[in-house]
């Protein structure tokens, strides 16, 4: 009779420990899906490895974007660009050159650049277009294309980061201040 206690013993613990290790097989069943679910929702909402988007620097973070690009290396990597310039250009009158506008391509770039300027509430319509500026040069005494009356105007800047066959490699916007005195 002894026999048949330890018997009945062994089959219910053997049952407890199958039960256990299905468990635990289903846990982990479970626990990978939950970490495989969560993995393919991060790569869903983070954006494409060759997406490029453009920056809008104002003058709020202009020290913040600099520090990061001038922490980066010396020289700003290829497809990147180190923007130098003010961002308040100041006109004495809307047709004349401007007296402080400054646009710089640093001897740290590694492309040629050309600007097109927009007012912020018409980016169809360019009211500047420069030349290509190459690396280590600058564009100082700007005249807009297109004259404005008096008046202040929020603009944005659209640096076009050119390859040798002036093809856009890459673009950065730039918020600048435009403003007309008489």
């Amino acid at each position: 009779m002894g026999n048949e206690n330890s018997s009945q013993g062994d089959k219910k613990g053997g049952k407890f420990v199958v039960g256990i290790v299905v468990l635990i097989v289903i846990i982990l069943a479970l626990a990978g899906t939950v970490v495989y679910l969560l993995m393919s929702k991060k790569a869903e909402d983070a954006p494409a490895a060759n997406e490029k988007r453009n920056v809008v620097v104002t003058p709020d973070n202009m020290d913040e974007v600099a520090k990061v690009l001038n922490s980066s290396s010396e020289s700003t990597p290829a497809g990147y660009y180190t923007a130098t310039m003010n961002y308040e250009w100041r006109f004495k009158k809307g047709n004349e050159a401007s007296y402080n506008a400054y646009v710089e391509n640093t001897v740290g770039n590694t492309n040629a650049v050309y600007i097109d300027l927009f007012r912020a509430d018409d980016e169809e319509n360019a009211i500047y277009k420069s030349p290509v500026i190459p690396v280590g040069s600058s564009l100082q005494d700007i005249t807009l294309d297109t004259p404005l009356e008096k008046g202040t105007y929020d603009c944005v800047a659209v640096y076009h980061l050119v390859d040798d066959d002036q093809n856009t490699l890459s673009t950065l916007r730039v918020t600048v201040t435009v403003i007309v005195e008489e």
